[in-house]
């Protein structure tokens, strides 16, 4: 007798059967053939269904209890769904097993495919997420990977130096001269063609060369060695105009804005010059200052208000007290300043009417403030104002500092601000 499996069939009869009394499970089953037998032609012949494998193999699962019998039967179909219907109808008119009063219930008839379909779309969740985790790149991984790849095309080497260079040297009448190769890339990526680099300090003689044909904008680093490559190019070459990166920054880490915005903010190449000669005296003469004022001072009777007669400004407040306010218009320039100096990692040192003493960078912030140790009314500088440099402030007897961010939230002698309170 051929056979269906429920895996292969397409509908699945479930029912529930109560038989009045103790029954076997093989007199359920003779009792299904025997009174279905005749009842449906002989299409719907249950024997002859099962036999041509239309039917499966009829489950019955049976359990006695106090006499009485109750179980299920379960039967597999690859008939249509209306002869499957119909099958199933025909179990409800078996009323009796053997010699008991008996009941059978339809109580669904399952479509094996809708499971299955469920089953698919399930498992197919599981692979697709399986595949975009593991082996889909990111849009924006493709989108840099050619971005990169076309500007690694567009890079050329130029001169007899084989310096790397963007493809619009020759057609431009001004260029832009970096440090290196990942400078020149960078310049690249934002639209900058006509850029060359030098490949180090030393000045190659392609660059002294095009400075006589072309206007050059120098573009270094805001380090040390930006300051060296300016001071070897007083010597050599026609140089135009020099720019810098923010400092601590190098060109070939800024966006496009900062890039624009250095560009803009060039200066002629003997103000350059002239700048860095002057910016080792800067310290100097804050210290300088600091002891002549020191040593006039002493024994001087200051006649300004708020200043006791040693010359010394009072401390911005005492313990338990709480240190003066800024005004609107302080803090209007605070603003200002602060805003001046994002990315610079640098820091204002004011007097007490907002002029600016000096710029120094905010490693040497703490060393300048220590050696001034009075004079200085307020500290604006690009950071985070943390308990070290309030301690420094408290002891020069400043009265305000402000930061881009704090991690101390009050001092008793200096007022804290932040980009947020301005």
């Amino acid at each position: 007798m051929a056979k269906i499996a429920q895996v292969s069939a397409k509908y699945i009869v479930h029912s529930n059967i109560q038989i009045d009394g103790a029954v076997d499970r093989p007199d359920v089953i003779g009792a299904i053939f025997g009174q279905t037998e005749g009842l449906l032609g002989s299409d719907l012949e249950l024997r002859e269904l099962q036999r041509s494998g239309r039917i499966g193999r009829i489950e019955v699962k049976v359990d006695t209890t106090g006499g009485k019998t109750q179980g299920t039967i379960t039967i597999p179909s690859s008939l249509d769904k209306a002869e499957t219907s119909i099958v199933a109808a025909s179990l409800e008119v078996i009323q009796r097993i053997g010699p008991c009063n008996a009941k059978i219930k339809v109580t669904k008839i399952e479509d094996v495919r809708v499971s299955k379909r469920q089953f698919v779309v399930d498992r197919a969740k599981t692979l697709l997420k399986s595949l975009i985790e593991s082996s889909m790149p990111d849009s924006q991984e493709l989108a840099d990977e050619v971005a990169y790849a076309v500007r690694v095309m567009e890079i050329q080497e130029y001169g007899k130096e084989r310096l790397p260079a963007g493809p619009g040297v020759d057609e431009s009448d001004e260029l832009i001269v970096v440090e290196g190769r990942a400078d020149v890339l960078n310049m690249l990526k934002h639209g900058f063609k006509n850029v060359v680099a030098m490949n180090g300090t030393n000045i190659p003689q392609t660059i002294i060369e095009l400075s006589k044909k072309k206007t050059i904008t120098v573009f270094v680093d805001g380090d040390r060695g930006g300051d060296l490559i300016i001071k070897e190019l007083a010597g050599a070459g026609d140089i135009d105009f020099v720019t810098k990166a923010p400092d601590g920054k190098e060109v070939e880490e800024l966006t496009k804005k900062e890039l624009h915005k250095a560009l803009r903010s060039r200066i002629a190449f003997e103000q350059a010059k002239s700048e860095i000669q002057t910016k080792k005296n800067d310290n100097n003469n804050f210290k300088g200052k600091s002891r002549a004022d020191s040593k006039s001072k002493k024994g001087f009777k200051s006649k300004r208000p708020g200043y006791s007669s040693s010359g010394q400004r009072p401390a911005s407040g005492s313990p338990g007290s709480k240190p003066r306010a800024p005004t609107p218009k302080e803090k209007e320039a605070f603003n200002e300043m602060l805003e001046d100096l994002i990315g610079t990692r640098g820091a204002y040192i004011l007097d007490q009417k907002l002029n600016i003493l000096g710029k120094v960078p905010l490693s040497e912030l703490q060393g300048t403030i220590k050696s001034l140790k009075s004079g200085i009314y307020a500290v604006v500088f690009d950071g985070v104002i943390e308990k070290d440099i309030v301690s420094t402030a408290e002891r020069a007897n400043v009265n305000f500092l402000v930061g881009m961010d704090t991690k101390v939230k009050t001092s008793n002698q200096v007022y804290i601000l932040t980009s947020d309170d301005l």
